[in-house]
Order: structure tokens, then C-alpha cells, then sequence
């Protein structure tokens, strides 16, 4: 039997690229088995290079949330091509994006682009810690904000799936700066600022966590974080590069009613398009570079093709207000494999907000890392194996959070759920 086109891609790729994937997670190590390749993707569905169409739930990790190749976004891109693609200047599209930008983020006054959401939280915690003079910053188990040196301690994503929480290669004397804590634990914050007055810079945590499977903040917890942060005198960064413009208009801070001190973004805003920003209070954002001693740059920030992409990708949210139907999207899979899993006696968690949500097999509720680590992972790969089998793709990891697009509407999602009803009837 010959070998696919996937596979003889994968064997080319593990000659040249380490692990054979240019992020960890694609690598499949968790699920088993070996990672196919995409070829195209319109709407809802991915095609591989075998020709396989496949329902997507990975959403390319967020920004896809009209779905793939959208007609006004491809043509935005287009448009913006004819002009170049790349000039080295301030650019019209920076100026358009960074008004959207604090329109739909009240707590935004000033917003600096960048090329990723690692770019954006590196950026913003450096921020943070020039405006305070101070060094320690506090994060939370489980939640990922890129693979910069401070914030790679106890984080989720690839580095939890692959089994390495901490990254070699990270100086000891940075993790010392870092201080870890329970997420959705408002006791253990407390401890720690007790523990260090005077020396918390920031406290950084994705609002919902979305890099160790779906969890959302229990009622109260974010609104103690503000509390304490600004009786410490510390900068509050809401993450929301996941949850910013896909939950809901303003993200999470809308939906919790917070004010962070700073918000960092990415994803939706590219439209697909690698792109980054930060943001939030001016008397914090001016301590940045040209204005103040805070030094930040990039080469490619503001790229005239990831904002055109964005831009109209904003504006097709204002436009069609997707999120009381993604909503309902999202609790109809839910509910499908809830109902399933009932029926075969198996325990399973779903927690879910609009168009993210995750599928815990665990008989308790999720609520911070060790209980999402608790879950069963083994199951969950033989879980993915048989959706994809069955023209589904999820996640490729029992620890990160499903993606749904206003493109699942119709067949996309009849179909996606009978594959998952099938697939927890079949373990």
C-alpha cells in the first residue's frame, strides 16, 4: 500500500523541520498517529492533500470565525496587495485598525500593533514592569501566553500536551521572577501579594483559559483579581488574544464587566493573517517608546495585508452580530455530546462560551489545571482518532479549547455532531 500524500509530506518535513511541524501541538504526539496536511479551506471545512474534506473545529486556533477564506476578507487582501506588501512606514490600515480597536475595547485609550499574540504579552508585561519599576509578575497555571521567557512557567498549550510545563532553556533567574498560582483559587492571590508587597509588577491571566481545554472564571474571581491588582498598585493584562472580539464584541472584560489596565489581542484581528497588539490605559501605554524609556519595535508591525484582512474582518462582526448564534452553535455540540455520553455511561465535562468550548472525560467539573489534567487523555485520543475517521477534526490535544465559525451553521454542524454522537457511542 503506497503511502499517502500526507505522509510522504510528513516524512520530507521530519528531515528538514524539527519534529516534522513548525508548531508542537500539529505533531499529533498526544492523539497518535501522524498529522495530515491541508491543501485549501473554504467555510466550515479544511481539504487535505488527499482530497479529504473534513469539518474543522480548530478554526486555525480562532481567527477563522466567518470561516475560511472569506469572500470579503480574501478580497480586502487583495485589494491592500495591489498597493504592496510591506512599505517600512506608518500605513493608513494602522491608523483605521487601532480606531476599531478602542471602539470595541472601552478599556483601550492606546494600542500598539505587533506580529503576534507572543509578541503582544512579552511586550505588555515589559510595559508593565517599566511603568511599576518593579519586577515579579504573577500568572496562572494553565494559561499560555506565548513562549517568551517569563511567561513560559506552567503554561499550557503545546507545552503542556508535550509533557514539558517548563521549557529548557528558560534561566532559572527568570522563572524566579514569576510567580505561579491557581486559576479560579482568589485565596492564593491574596497569599501572594502578602507575600511580596511592594513588588508585583503584573498580574497576566487569560480571563477565559483556553490553552489547557476551555475554563471559564467562577463567578467573582475576576473581579477579586482587579480588586487586589489595584490595591496593589499592580497592572491588571487581560490576555484576550483567544477570547478578544470572538466571545463577544469587547471580549471578556465586557462580558465580566472588568477594566484591565492592559489588553493584549491577536487572532480575529489579522483575519487569518499573522498579527499582535496590546493596549489599554494612555498613562501606561506612553511609557513606550518614542515617548517614553519602555523600548518595543518591529520590523513587520502594522503589515498593511494582516490589518486590510482584519479590518474587514471587524467590520463583518459589527455587520452581521454573529454571537447569539454562535452561541447557540456551540451548545448544540455540547449538548449532542453530552447526551451521547450519558447513554454510554461515560463522564464528561463541557464547558463552553459561544463558539469556544472543550470536552473534558472527567467526572468532575474543570475548573484550573490539575483538574483538567485529571481528565482522561488516552480517551480523548482514541475520541479524536474516530471523528477524524469520521470527517471531523478537533483539536489535536485533550488540553486545548474547540473553535466554532459562523460557517458551521447548516450541514456543517448536523454533520459534526451525528460524527461525535457516533464516536462517545464507540469508545
Amino acid at each position: 500500500m503506497s503511502a499517502s500524500a500526507s505522509d510522504q509530506l510528513f516524512a520530507r518535513a521530519q528531515q528538514l523541520i524539527p519534529g516534522g511541524v513548525n508548531s508542537p501541538v500539529r505533531a499529533f504526539r498526544s492523539v497518535g498517529g501522524a498529522p495530515f496536511f491541508t491543501r485549501s479551506a473554504q467555510g466550515a471545512t479544511l481539504t487535505t492533500v488527499d482530497g479529504r474534506e473534513l469539518v474543522d473545529f480548530v478554526c486555525t486556533w480562532g481567527p477563522a470565525i466567518h470561516g475560511h477564506n472569506h469572500p470579503r476578507i480574501k478580497a480586502a487582501i487583495a485589494d491592500a496587495l495591489e498597493r504592496g506588501t510591506s512599505f517600512g512606514t506608518p500605513n493608513p490600515y494602522e491608523v483605521e485598525m487601532a480606531e476599531l480597536i478602542v471602539s470595541f475595547f472601552p478599556s483601550v485609550q492606546k494600542v500598539r500593533m505587533c506580529s503576534s499574540g507572543t509578541e503582544a504579552t512579552m511586550s505588555a508585561v515589559r510595559l508593565a514592569r517599566g511603568f511599576t519599576k518593579r519586577d515579579k509578575i504573577i500568572k496562572f497555571a494553565g494559561c499560555y501566553h506565548g513562549h517568551s521567557d517569563s511567561l513560559l512557567v506552567a503554561a499550557g498549550s503545546g507545552a503542556l500536551t508535550h509533557g514539558y510545563p517548563d521549557s529548557a532553556g528558560v534561566p532559572a533567574a527568570f522563572a524566579r521572577e514569576t510567580v505561579v498560582l491557581a486559576f479560579n483559587d482568589p485565596a492564593a492571590l491574596d497569599a501572594a501579594f502578602a507575600a511580596n508587597p511592594g513588588q508585583i509588577a503584573a498580574v497576566i491571566l487569560e480571563p477565559y483559559i483556553g490553552n489547557v481545554g476551555f475554563i471559564r472564571a467562577e463567578p467573582g474571581f475576576l473581579q477579586h483579581v482587579r480588586a487586589a491588582t489595584a490595591r496593589a498598585g499592580t497592572v491588571l493584562i487581560f490576555d484576550e488574544v483567544m477570547t478578544g472580539f470572538r466571545l463577544s464584541r469587547g471580549g471578556v472584560q465586557e462580558l465580566e464587566h472588568i477594566v484591565p489596565d492592559l489588553t493584549c489581542l491577536g487572532k480575529i484581528i489579522g483575519g487569518g493573517l499573522p498579527v499582535g497588539a496590546f493596549g489599554g490605559r494612555a498613562e501606561i501605554m506612553d511609557h513606550l517608546a518614542p515617548l517614553g524609556l519602555v523600548y518595543q519595535a518591529g520590523t513587520l508591525s502594522g503589515n498593511p495585508l494582516a490589518l486590510a484582512a482584519g479590518i474587514a474582518q471587524l467590520r463583518l462582526l459589527d455587520e452581521v452580530k454573529p454571537y447569539a448564534r454562535l452561541d447557540a452553535l456551540g451548545s448544540q455540540v455540547c449538548a449532542a455530546a453530552a447526551a451521547a455520553a450519558k447513554a454510554k455511561g461515560l463522564p464528561l465535562q463541557t464547558p463552553q462560551c459561544g463558539s469556544m468550548f472543550s470536552l473534558f472525560f472527567n467526572e468532575n467539573p474543570v475548573r484550573d489545571m490539575p483538574t483538567a489534567l485529571a481528565s482522561d487523555a488516552k480517551l480523548f485520543g482514541r475520541f479524536f482518532r474516530a471523528c477524524l475517521d469520521g470527517g471531523v477534526y478537533l483539536p489535536p490535544s485533550a488540553y486545548e479549547a474547540w473553535f466554532l465559525s459562523t460557517a458551521h451553521e447548516g450541514p456543517a454542524i448536523a454533520r459534526a455532531c451525528d460524527v461525535i454522537t457516533d464516536a462517545i457511542a464507540g469508545l
